[in-house]
């Protein structure tokens, strides 16, 4: 089967690639190395003559650390760099096969549906201007319907076209986004979750998804707000502009040559490396398979089979209870890289605050932007963000730069809830409003009450 270029930038070296992650996390450095160049030996193979690329298989990753260090963060933006599908599971969602519960296979099936999604968004992209045109005049339509106009009276079209064109304006400003209409619209008589609801079953939603053309359909009109009338519309506009079968081949070419798959608490059901008995011997059977999906397999969905011999799997686990040599020796054996992760401490939490892209406090600068509120914090105020959320995780349990958000949350929580009524304007956030909005927090010996 020819193999499709992978629509990502290959000219990123590993050191940009590395520049590019640093916006994001902090620290890392052996984490963002090892993920770097295992993004570009993907590019890299894609130039390798037929015969040889069949051959080179990607080098699986295990990174291991405690929770809230970046593990996740590191896999989620080297999919986005390169433009790939890319999927975060959990290791104890799944069962051994022949339980109930969902078994391994649908990650694969999952992986594939959000390449399917991924190549959409780009052939619709390309028609965009289109689909967007089709679509207002379809609600302009049902706004204000069209006339049987005569050719011969040209002063009530003109009336018509200036009352149409007013329609027009108010609908691309939002005036109208409350309006109600009804639009006709196809939907299964009987509906396929639910038949799974009622018996309490856990079904994959590609399978439940395949189920769905055995069902007869029938034609009925609903009614909608224009908001929810675009979407629909919109997504009947672009199923005519873009072939469904073809994005289906590319979908499948790019989740085969370019997925990625990161199974997160990989350790959980690693054993503890003792005798194999109770719920040990669960753990191993999810291992064992796990094990041809990570080696290499075919898998089936409704798109048709799918290898999984090239998809990248990047595994992660704390590893407190249990030790990667826990795994199956097979297991082990698929995961050739492995990297630990370096727990957080009080400058990380600076920078983490300050340096990075969309950071917390950027993120609720924005927020409150909307509200005519214009929030500030002083260097003095982060360092002490920092001094406390460090100090929560030795006495606490350690979450890394998870606790970052849960005292942001307590910090700003008065102030979230008076804006705008009560309050609007600068607002500085100094490290005395920070000592004195958390002090009672790092003083109080029953800290659960504070969730945090």
């Amino acid at each position: 089967m020819e193999i499709r270029q992978i629509k990502a930038d290959p000219q990123l070296t590993c050191r940009e690639i590395v520049a590019i992650l640093d916006r994001h996390i902090i620290g890392q450095h052996d984490a963002k190395r090892s993920v770097a160049i295992a993004l570009r030996n993907r590019w890299r193979r894609m130039r390798l003559p037929e015969a040889v690329r069949r051959e080179v298989l990607p080098n699986n990753i295990i990174l291991i650390g405690p929770t809230g260090v970046g593990k996740t963060e590191i896999a989620r933006r080297l999919a986005q760099i390169g433009g790939l599908p890319f999927l975060k599971v959990e290791a104890t969602k799944f069962t051994e096969k022949g339980y109930v519960g969902r078994d391994v296979d649908s990650m694969v099936r999952d992986l594939v549906e959000n390449a399917i999604a991924l190549v959409r968004a780009r052939k619709e992209s390309t028609v965009r201007g289109e689909i967007d045109r089709a679509v207002e005049d379809r609600l302009i339509d049902l706004l204000f319907p069209p006339l049987a106009l005569q050719d011969d009276d040209p002063e009530r079209r003109a009336r018509w076209d200036r009352s149409r064109a007013k329609v027009r304006e108010q609908l691309q400003s939002g005036v109208l986004d409350d309006r109600r209409v009804t639009i006709r619209t196809q939907q299964s008589k009987i509906q396929v979750a639910n038949i799974f609801a009622s018996a309490g079953m856990d079904v994959d939603p590609g399978f439940e998804e395949s189920l769905k053309g055995m069902f007869p359909k029938q034609t009925v009109d609903k009614e909608l707000s224009v908001v929810q009338a675009r979407k629909r519309l919109r997504e009947e506009e672009a199923a005519k502009r873009v072939d469904a079968e073809q994005i289906a081949q590319e979908a499948v070419d790019l989740a085969e040559q370019g997925g990625i798959i990161f199974i997160d608490e990989i350790d959980k059901i690693a054993g503890s490396g003792g005798p194999t008995s109770g719920p040990d011997v669960s753990r191993e059977g999810v291992q064992r398979d796990l094990l041809p999906i990570v080696e290499g397999t075919q898998v089936t969905t409704k798109y048709g089979t799918v290898s999984t011999d090239h998809i990248l799997f990047i595994a992660a686990g704390a590893f407190h209870m249990s030790k990667p040599s826990d795994l199956i020796p097979e297991l082990q054996g698929r995961f050739p890289v492995r990297v630990e992760l370096e727990s957080l401490d009080e400058d990380d939490f600076v920078r983490i605050l300050r340096d990075t892209d969309s950071s917390l406090l950027k993120q609720y600068q924005a927020i409150l932007d909307v509200d005519q509120c214009q929030l500030r914090f002083t260097e003095a105020s982060i360092k002490e963000l920092a001094r406390i959320a460090a100090e929560l995780n030795k006495r606490l349990e350690n979450i890394g730069a998870r606790r970052l958000q849960t005292i942001l949350a307590q910090l700003l929580d008065e102030l979230l809830f008076d804006v705008p009524q009560a309050r609007t304007g600068p607002f500085e956030v100094t490290d005395e409003f920070v000592r004195e909005r958390l002090q009672a927090i790092i003083k109080d010996e029953d800290l659960t009450r504070y969730i945090l």
